[in-house]
């Protein structure tokens, strides 16, 4: 009898733990929803602005050429603003990953300065993104709000994840790699489980958002793909390698731009300037605009076929590089996409293979290798390009990760467990 009372005692216990934590989890499924829907709202509908007004920047550039010359004053005009506002040390994307490691915050004047500085270099034709100044815009809103009403340190973690997957989705429209990617770049190897709903919830509420106000989602028709064979898997196992390798040429390349003009151009002023002017000499010695702005129009070209060249992908890396390692604006996103296409296109050229299938397969590729996201990679393939080439981009998503290695676009990332054992390594990207 005592048995019996006993376990009928530990089964109402148990019963009272279930309904608390199901009342607790309830709570903050309610709270999530709200904040996360909030975060969407808003961060979309400035997404939606910042996207419009970026169309229309390089819709006046490449119809005006001749603003290129204006590239140095811009630079400068960057610099002083950074330098005004007392945001001088400003590391961009870094510094959002890094709050969230932290309890470092964001200063909000981060989200005017960048709207501003990324619309400055792409309308006077500087070579950078606009994802990863989106991420920016997002965290810095996202953190300001988390301040207003107060969260607490955890929750505050969260919600700048949800103002990045927000920013991501409306500029993209890739809601469904949105809402993991803040997940899953913060800290490699692990994924923050936690901020799932929240940032499914911002991303999607962006994403209605950003279309409500004319951001049409990208895509792009990948045609030509062959049923999938052990000879094609072992071919794309070598073409995934050969990605991984230029996503590390890319990163030490971005890098190594930013450390060679800080080391013999001390002056941010001179810097930047310098650079508009060797951007501007390259394009007017090339005799062609197609390796400025964020390279979205040259993705389209390759698509289509239409004005490709075997070294595109080498120029667009140099532009890049140029561009953001001298202090414009932007993000490196987009360009990471372009360099992965026209890789893709000069690879399925020299081999016979299908040329918008190998370019798809390299814009994804080379995306993983650079921020070392697989699955949000391999989301991003099936929202851009759709289902049916699905082991093909697996398979150079896989194989890029693994041998790009601890490089990567962000210093601010940290790589929890090794690529290729079940260690914890815990290292900061490259």
């Amino acid at each position: 009898m005592l048995e019996k009372n006993h376990t009928l005692e530990k089964s109402k216990a148990e019963t009272k733990n279930i309904l608390k934590e199901s009342s607790f989890s309830a709570k903050r499924l309610i709270l999530w929803l709200v904040i996360g829907g909030a975060i969407g709202v808003i961060v979309g509908a400035i997404g939606a602005l910042f996207g419009n007004i970026l169309v229309r920047a390089n819709d006046f550039r490449e119809q005006n050429p001749w603003i290129i010359l204006f590239l140095p004053v811009a630079g400068i005009v960057i610099v002083f603003l950074y330098r005004f506002f007392k945001n001088a040390d400003d590391s961009g994307t870094n510094m959002v990953i890094s709050s969230i490691h932290s309890s470092t915050g964001i200063p909000f004047r981060m989200a005017p300065l960048i709207f501003i500085t990324t619309i400055l270099t792409h309308l006077c034709g500087g070579s950078a993104g606009r994802e990863g100044a989106a991420i920016q815009l997002g965290g810095s809103i996202a953190n300001r709000i988390g301040k207003i009403i107060k969260l607490n340190q955890n929750d505050q973690h969260i919600i700048v994840m949800c103002g990045m997957s927000a920013a991501f989705s409306a500029l993209f429209g890739t809601p469904m790699a949105a809402a993991i990617f803040s997940l899953e770049v913060i800290s490699i190897g692990i994924m923050h489980y936690s901020a799932l709903v929240p940032c499914v919830t911002a991303s999607m509420i962006a994403h209605f958002i950003a279309v409500y106000f004319g951001i049409a989602p990208e895509s792009f028709a990948v045609t030509q793909i062959p049923s999938f064979t052990p000879g094609l898997f072992f071919e794309f196992v070598l073409f995934g390698g050969l990605v991984g390798l230029v996503s590390i040429g890319f990163c030490v390349t971005l890098h190594g731009a930013e450390y060679i003009y800080k080391r013999h151009l001390k002056n941010p002023y001179i810097r930047i300037a310098v650079a508009g002017c060797v951007i501007v000499l390259l394009t007017a010695l090339l005799g062609t605009d197609k390796y400025l702005g964020s390279g979205m129009t040259m993705i389209e070209h390759i698509f289509h076929a239409e004005d490709v060249r075997i070294y595109d992908f080498i120029l667009k890396i140099v532009f890049t590089a140029l561009t953001l390692g001298a202090g414009f604006k932007g993000g490196e996103i987009v360009p990471s996409f372009c360099i992965g296409a026209a890789f893709g296109c000069a690879v399925a050229s020299l081999f016979g293979l299908p040329v918008t299938l190998v370019a798809a397969c390299g814009m994804v590729g080379l995306f993983c290798g650079v921020t070392n996201c697989p699955i949000t990679s391999l989301l991003i393939s099936f929202e851009l390009f759709g289902f049916e080439g699905m082991p093909y981009y697996l398979t150079t998503i896989a194989v890029s990760y693994m041998l790009s290695g601890y490089y990567g676009l962000y210093h601010a990332q940290k790589i929890m467990y090794s690529k290729t054992e079940t260690n914890f390594v815990n290292k900061a990207a490259r």
